[in-house]
């Protein structure tokens, strides 16, 4: 009876953390990418542009709250946790590809976005290969610097088309930014790289 018991209270406290406000942010995050890039692909000039800057404005908004939000209400999940990071490389990945295509992104500057696409994925693949191992890697002061100057990069060049005329060289200061970005992204990513490195040669042995 007791074992039936907790199993209830577990079901119980799993949906009531799946339809937590941090959650739902969550949610409406993933929710926002496949509507981001409609927006852009499908809604010509400024209007486009305006639109789709406002929902990646709140997108990150949301990055921020969700978590804050399940911090000081105790509501952190395994469920929050393993849609955080796939929210965010969902919505960063997405803007990328997109401004890549409608040519905000040219030249040398798609190599800025390859850095961190390939960076994303990269770190993905290390994160679940060290938790296999039970290894855990602080996210770095550097690590948060390096995703709030990647979120304004990104809001700077979804909007930078429409405001040019009002505002000159505001996509170049865009780009500039996501190539620092990137450097951080290279630098932060390491982090993770040694980690598993680490770990590998330990499991190893002499």
């Amino acid at each position: 009876m007791d074992q039936i018991a907790g199993a209830g209270t577990a079901g119980r406290s799993g949906r009531a953390h799946a339809i937590a406000l941090p959650n739902i942010l969550t949610y409406g995050r993933i929710a926002a990418v496949p509507a981001l890039v409609a927006v852009l692909y499908f809604v010509p000039g400024n209007t486009g542009r305006e639109v789709a800057f406002g929902l990646f404005a709140a997108a990150s908004i949301t990055d921020w709250l969700d978590g804050y939000l399940a911090r000081i209400w105790a509501q952190q999940s395994e469920l929050g946790r393993m849609l955080d990071p796939i929210a965010d490389k969902l919505l960063v990945g997405a803007v990328l590809m997109m401004l890549v295509y409608d040519r905000t992104l040219d030249g040398p500057a798609i190599f800025a976005a390859i850095i961190i696409l390939t960076r994303e994925i990269l770190v993905s693949g290390l994160r679940e290969f060290l938790a296999e191992l039970n290894v855990k890697v602080r996210v770095s002061e550097l690590a948060k610097w390096k995703t709030a100057f990647q979120m304004v990069a990104l809001a700077i060049l979804i909007l930078g088309p429409a405001i040019e005329p009002r505002l000159p060289h505001v996509v170049l200061a865009g780009v500039i930014l996501l190539w620092i970005s990137a450097l951080l992204t290279i630098w932060t990513g390491y982090d993770y790289l040694k980690a598993a490195i680490v770990r590998a040669i330990e499991d190893r042995g002499p």
